[in-house]
């Protein structure tokens, strides 16, 4: 029987994407629930591995709730770094290829010029911190470990993501108010997985920036949406200024590995399960 690749956190956006598009690619898969692998816990990793024998094992699996993080630190640091850490210092004592993903939030957006991989991190929220730290607990314990860094993602098959919240709004009748100062990169959840079991199978290690060409505030990233689905674009309102993050902008010392943020949105639009528009929109910004 061939081996399987085990993929943690069924019911979140990264692990339902990732199960949906091996599916696509021919990789048999498994994807774990907390009750069946909790990453924190030495003996359930353990036992999971055993009992899977996977040829690489994918953590999605983690705490996501940015604002929350600051009054729950305690149990972000444990969902995010030492889970992650628990499940690299298994991987790597059983040869087993493992990746992990991180934010765009390890840096605070001071920089004043897009992040790339050689760049320090600079936290500036207890979420950022917790990504931080486990980006160095796994490297120090899995130096071959694959950390995939991405920013704002957004996809076309779960209601929890900036696009459909924008556009579910705007479609209730309601103004969006969007921030002007603090421009990301946001990230189309297909190509991020696409481009992550590329690198994975490609025996790629370290850590690497993956997010879609074309960094945007976040007015304008909502502005963009609105427009392909038809909206009129001005019941979009820009948001008081915050000079606390500047930009997250993501960039790679690797190359441009995904497609412009104008394709994405295209797809985006294509491929999405909700029925956002009835007119077609002519592809580009």
């Amino acid at each position: 029987m061939a081996r399987q690749l085990l993929i943690t956190g069924a019911t979140g956006t990264l692990g339902r994407a990732l199960a949906r598009i091996c599916a696509v690619r021919g990789l048999d898969q498994h994807v774990t629930t907390r009750a069946e692998l909790d990453i924190a816990k030495p003996d359930s990793v353990n036992a999971a591995l055993d009992r899977h024998r996977p040829w690489a094992v994918i953590n999605t699996a983690g705490y996501v709730r940015v604002a929350d993080a600051e009054g729950e630190p305690e149990r972000c640091f444990r969902e995010n770094s030492e889970g992650a850490a628990t499940l690299a210092r298994a991987c790597a004592r059983q040869g087993i290829p493992f990746v992990t993903f991180s934010s765009d939030l390890v840096f605070d957006g001071r920089l004043g010029r897009a992040y790339v991989e050689t760049d320090a991190p600079s936290p500036a929220c207890v979420y950022g911190a917790s990504k931080a730290e486990a980006e160095r607990r796994v490297r120090e314990v899995n130096p071959d470990a694959l950390i995939i860094r991405t920013s704002a993602f957004f996809g076309p098959w779960d209601r929890y993501n900036f696009v459909y919240n924008t556009l579910s709004a705007l479609a209730s009748g309601q103004e969006v108010a969007a921030g002007v100062d603090c421009h990301i990169s946001p990230t189309y959840v297909p190509d991020l997985v696409n481009a992550t079991l590329d690198l994975l199978i490609d025996g790629e290690s370290g850590i690497w920036h993956l997010a879609n060409q074309g960094a945007v505030s976040w007015a304008e990233f909502a502005r963009l949406s609105a427009i392909r689905a038809g909206f009129d674009p001005d019941r979009i309102v820009p948001e008081g200024a915050d000079r606390t993050r500047v930009s997250t902008e993501l960039a790679s010392v690797h190359g441009g590995l995904l497609p412009p943020l104008a394709s994405a949105l295209d797809r985006f639009f294509m491929e999405s399960e909700v029925p956002w528009r009835s007119e077609p929109v002519r592809p580009g910004w």
